[in-house]
């Protein structure tokens, strides 16, 4: 399973060495979300981070400064998905971009598939125009406190979307195992991390190991 880290959406002390610890820890990619930021606070942040790790940055926001830090990975929401000419992240894709995007229930999951399907029939190629998308809470969320689940305790992901679905929510070592059971692709972890960010590096680790070791 793959596993990729939420950056918190506020500020976080000394938020650019941790994030370049997680790097050296093992991490492959990073989601730099923060909705409530201008374009100078987001620069700001990145000249911190590692240059060597720009190329696993995805970013939420400020999409246009991607080709100043030498990253191609762009994450779109559903709403900013829902608004984009599909013609648009066709482009991008044809550029080399890794998009990503994010789907809420089973109801997005089943509008995200004929979103994919609509863009096939434009481009002709069967593969999917989002690299992957996140799919959540699953569990109830650890960094947003009341923001429930409402996935059946069976709940299993349907088997015919071809792009990758990762969890979101609530994720921790302790649930793994169900999500695997769910059929989720890979795991992206907030809270986990952040919500202890003096620990964030030794929970990241945690959750690698645990992964490393069912993969094993």
């Amino acid at each position: 399973m793959q596993l990729i880290v939420i950056s918190h959406p506020d500020t976080v002390t000394n938020e650019a060495r941790i994030i370049n610890q997680l790097f050296d820890a093992g991490l492959t990619r990073f989601h730099l979300r923060k909705p409530d930021w201008d374009e100078k606070q987001l620069v700001n942040l990145l000249r911190q981070i590692d240059q060597t790790f720009y190329p696993y940055i995805a970013l939420h926001q400020q999409h246009h400064i991607a080709v100043d830090f030498n990253t191609k990975r762009l994450h779109y929401t559903e709403k900013h998905r829902l608004a984009t000419e599909p013609k648009k992240l066709i482009l991008q894709k044809e550029e080399g971009y890794v998009l990503s995007t994010s789907t809420h229930a089973d109801k997005d999951l089943r509008s995200f598939k004929n979103f994919v399907s609509l863009t096939q029939d434009i481009t002709n190629s069967s593969s999917p125009l989002f690299d992957y998308t996140f799919f959540g809470p699953v569990f109830n969320s650890i960094s947003k406190a009341g923001y429930q689940s409402q996935l059946p305790n069976d709940f299993q992901l349907p088997s015919n979307i071809a792009t990758p679905i990762i969890a979101l929510g609530g994720v921790k070592p302790s649930n793994l195992d169900k999500l695997k059971f769910m059929g989720f692709d890979g795991a992206a972890v907030l809270g986990t991390i952040w919500n202890d960010s003096v620990q964030a590096v030794t929970n990241f680790r945690k959750l690698q190991e645990y992964l490393l070791t069912k993969q094993a």
